[in-house]
């Protein structure tokens, strides 16, 4: 059942035909797309194309959803493998990525079909390999009924009732998947927690699983992400959609509602092909969670090298190795997919090179990682050696670039894959409450501050990292190292529920304020990084007052309250009786 809890919504704008690829609804209408066309003048069918429209699934509080379906013309029955998002059925890679995106992802019209549900599957390749398409619209979104909810048990449960549904109909197998990119992959960790008994493997690719913590309110920071973006362009509906801000509001610690958006990935017992990336703002840690944590050794996880959509829809291999798991699980082919390697990881060389992937590894995180030491020293320095004398280092907090800087130059080549970890004595005289922002920069020979690209450079408008204009460094194209953030109130550790002792459980339940000019120890986890240096190069811990990512969506959000800000100088307590370190994973190269 849903929680027993009241949730705020907001209106939607209503579906509008010609926007985000709406239709008038055409429910009980089929129709055929022939082999050779280019419906959207894209990738060409491979096939003939069956689509049913507006086909509706009632879930069991009566609401009805409706989905679009993507299946062979033959009567052979079929696995069908679904796409779930409240983003419109018809709302394409080609609407999203194409008319929105920063050089469009570095994708070419050949890439897609227009057929794709955004972040999901392309029907124009699945279909003529024998797999259904089921591309649904969540509740409230479209014309499916009542309001759209953001994750948790309530779209949970609709995902499980509409799963069990599609597996009824006459041309399915009786085989259910679940695919697709963030939205999509987050709402396959919730279904999966459902354990429907028709849904066989899903494959989630760069999926949170903790909104709380991974999206709105990462280390008790608050911030829209891109849910304002989201609910003012993209969703559109008859009703309402949750307010996060309006929730936030009401209850900024972690309570019921907050904790039924967090999954139980030890529910989720069914093969699992899971990616991330260093990349994501949102999705890096929930895949790394759900290798740890689900609860079967029928599980797969892929580091990505690359921008997410790229990754999905303009490098090959990423259909050809879903088909082979998606061809063993739906379909019992005896193929090799069980021989694929479980951990397979990308490092980041950052600057002009480019990425290393498809590193086999035993485990993740690396079994025998040498969890290296390196205390904050005087002068900006990294040490493995705890001064003796203390020192202190202080940035404005409310200035962006006011950053307290310490470097470590490396004497051999060394490769950082795994979960760092900083531990700050801290302290602010204007508030009794401060956030805390960290990035690990990585420095070339020279000293200079390196981003990585997203994309191959094959495909992208530039040869090199200098050549990209300061308006297209934004988060989809370039990268500039893991970041850890908590707000020092929320400093409170539940050891218990840690995945790791490098990345500690805060339970966001309770408010520890620190009187002003009070020296406390934050225990931050940085989100997980895999990073390539030569001799001579340098990593640098950036430790601020505001967000060091990027933040080109936060012009359709609100600002936050002032008594959410940092006020005045934050001052960081290092050596002697002040052990300020950070762990790093190093591992054999």
């Amino acid at each position: 059942m849903p929680i027993p809890y009241q949730v705020a919504f907001k209106p939607l704008t209503k579906p509008e035909v010609g926007v985000n690829g709406y239709v008038e609804p055409s429910p009980g209408e089929s129709e055929v797309l022939h082999k050779g066309s280019a419906p959207f003048n894209a990738r060409k069918l491979e096939s003939d194309i069956r689509i049913d429209h507006d086909v509706a699934i009632t879930v069991r509080d009566g609401c009805r959803l409706y989905a679009d379906i993507y299946r062979p013309t033959s009567n052979e029955k079929v696995p069908v493998i679904i796409s779930w998002s409240p983003y419109g059925k018809k709302y394409s890679a080609l609407e999203m990525i194409f008319n929105v995106c920063t050089w469009k992802c570095c994708l070419e019209r050949g890439d897609v079909s227009g057929l794709e549900k955004f972040e999901g599957l392309d029907p124009a390749w699945w279909v003529a390999r024998g797999y259904a398409i089921a591309s649904v619209d969540a509740r409230g979104a479209g014309n499916s009924d009542g309001d759209t909810s953001c994750m948790g048990m309530q779209e949970a449960e609709d995902a499980h009732d509409v799963i069990e549904g599609l597996a009824k109909l006459a041309w399915c197998n009786g085989n259910v998947g679940m695919a697709g990119n963030s939205y999509l992959a987050i709402m396959q960790w919730h279904a999966a927690a459902q354990n429907p008994p028709s849904l066989k493997a899903i494959a989630p690719w760069e999926g949170s699983g903790d909104i709380f913590r991974e999206q709105f309110c990462r280390g008790g920071w608050f911030s829209m992400s891109n849910y304002d973006l989201i609910t003012t362009l993209v969703i559109k509906g008859n009703s309402g959609v949750e307010d996060i801000a309006e929730m936030y509001r009401r209850s900024p610690q972690c309570n019921i509602y907050w904790s039924d958006k967090r999954v139980d990935m030890t529910k989720i017992n069914i093969p699992c092909f899971i990616t991330g990336s260093d990349f994501s703002q949102i999705h890096t840690m929930g895949a790394i969670r759900g290798w740890m944590e689900v609860n079967t050794d029928k599980k797969w996880i892929k580091w990505s090298g690359y921008q997410e959509w790229f990754e999905l829809y303009a490098v090959p291999e990423s259909y050809l190795e879903l088909k082979e798991f998606f061809d063993k699980y739906l379909k019992g082919i005896d193929n090799d997919w069980e021989k694929t390697p479980k951990v397979r990881w990308t490092t980041l060389p950052f600057g002009d090179k480019d990425v290393t992937s498809d590193i086999v590894l035993p485990d993740f995180p690396v079994p025998n990682t040498d969890y290296r030491t390196l205390y904050l020293s005087s002068g900006g320095s990294l040490s493995p050696e705890l001064p003796s004398q203390g020192g202190t280092a202080v940035h404005n907090s409310e200035d962006r670039w006011s950053i307290s800087k310490f470097k470590y130059t490396f004497t051999q080549p060394s490769r950082l894959l795994g979960l760092p970890k900083i531990e700050l004595f801290m302290s602010c005289m204007e508030l009794d409450d401060m956030v805390v922002f960290v990035q690990l920069r990585k420095l070339s020979k020279g000293g200079k501050e390196l981003g990585q690209l997203q994309f191959p450079f094959n495909r992208a408008p530039v040869n090199s990292m200098d050549e990209i204009a300061e308006k297209d460094k934004v988060s989809l194209t370039t990268h500039h190292g893991s970041i850890g953030i908590l707000r020092a109130s929320q400093r409170k550790i539940d050891s218990n529920r840690s995945i790791h002792p490098q990345f500690p459980f805060h339970p966001h339940d309770e408010v520890q304020k620190v009187p002003k000019g009070e020296v406390v120890k934050l225990e931050i986890g940085i989100w997980a990084m895999g990073v390539d240096y030569e001799e001579g190069e340098s990593l640098q811990v950036d430790i601020l007052g505001q967000y060091p990512g990027f933040t080109e969506v936060a012009a359709f959000s609100k600002p936050r309250p002032d008594h959410e800000m940092n006020k005045g100088d934050h001052t960081i307590h290092f050596g002697g009786e002040y052990p300020s370190r950070v762990i790093l994973p190093f591992v054999s190269r």
